[in-house]
């Protein structure tokens, strides 16, 4: 089976109809192919009509550019979920820039961009910091195995480095280096279901990670949710930009984690600034660390479970994330 979005539509409409269809949504979806210029799905012949009715436009990550029929809305915002990167960009590139400005409103998941610890380049759009939504109800809490991963779903390298005034932001990559031989440091497993075509899987093996295909466990969207629940918990980096900008990014996987009732284990990028850590989440920034934190979660693991969702509740509870948002355009 295809399982790529490109010219051919078909498995992005298949993927599509199964998740609205799951959620009670089947018939109020629309897809719109670039390629062709036509609509598709079962709201294909409302769709363009209600994009210029709508008050709002939420753009997330900006992946499509703004088009006649959602120009009309007076409020047009941008979501950036990849923070340093599209600054950057912004700042570079002007085809980026002028899809940007397409947009009179600006969030970001960097919710230290406006803070004096934060490097997160300027690119002269005013960007309002905001968070991972997560519908609680759509994640249940269920113990967890004893003996289980600690799991992350990750991509290698998305995109190359880039750099600006002299400093260079890297992938996950880079920041995963210095943790490669985090397996042979600790007893407790390790695993990463990890994509890219360049990812060093037998590197990573022979140090003593499990690795597991991310089409394999993570297919679907309730394929990714079970893979979550089935975990002991997270252990994972970030992007290496986002940590050298302390930008205060925080992941929607591990959101997810969290909502799971599975502790977290990451690197700090700065988000220690606005989530409480020590306790349910637990941020290093050196493998001895990385070792530390793992270990203490296991004396404990049911507190950190526990104090995992009640994060997730007081956090990223899509109701509280989304009103604020609301509240700010």
């Amino acid at each position: 089976a295809r399982h790529v979005v490109d010219c051919d539509p078909s498995y992005g409409l298949a993927f599509a109809a199964d998740a609205f269809g799951r959620l009670g949504l089947g018939e109020k979806w629309s897809y719109f192919d670039a390629h062709t210029g036509k609509w598709m799905g079962p709201d294909s012949r409302g769709a363009e009509g209600f994009c210029r009715s709508a008050d709002v436009v939420l753009n997330l990550s900006g992946v499509n550019p703004i088009r006649d029929w959602s120009a009309t809305p007076p409020v047009r915002a941008l979501v950036d979920t990849d923070p340093v990167f599209t600054q950057v960009r912004n700042a570079k590139d002007p085809v980026a820039r002028a899809r940007a400005a397409q947009h009179n409103m600006f969030f970001t998941f960097g919710e230290n961009i406006n803070e004096k610890s934060s490097g997160i380049p300027r690119d002269g759009f005013d960007w309002i910091p905001t968070r991972q939504p997560i519908v609680l109800s759509r994640w249940p809490v269920a113990p967890a195995r004893a003996g289980a991963s600690y799991t992350t779903v990750m991509q290698w390298q998305s995109y190359p480095s880039v750099e600006i005034d002299g400093t260079s932001y890297g992938a996950k990559a880079a920041s995963f280096e210095p943790y490669a031989g985090l397996p042979e440091m600790t007893g407790i497993p390790l695993e990463i279901a990890l994509g890219g075509d360049n990812a060093p899987l037998e590197l990573l093996a022979g140090r003593g990670w499990c690795i597991r295909n991310p089409l394999s466990v993570a297919l679907t969207p309730w394929d990714y949710q079970g893979y979550l629940r089935d975990s002991r918990g997270e252990f994972t980096v970030a992007k290496h930009g986002y940590v050298v900008a302390r930008s205060g990014w925080f992941s929607e996987r591990s959101a997810a984690y969290l909502a799971s009732g599975r502790p977290v284990i990451t690197q700090q990028t700065g988000f220690s600034s606005w989530l409480p850590v020590g306790e349910g989440v637990l941020a290093f920034e050196t493998p001895a660390e990385a070792v530390a934190m793992l270990e203490a979660v296991e004396r404990d693991h049911e507190r950190h479970s526990r104090k995992a969702r009640e994060i997730a509740e007081e956090y990223f509870d899509s109701d509280l994330v989304l009103d604020r948002l609301i509240k700010s355009l």
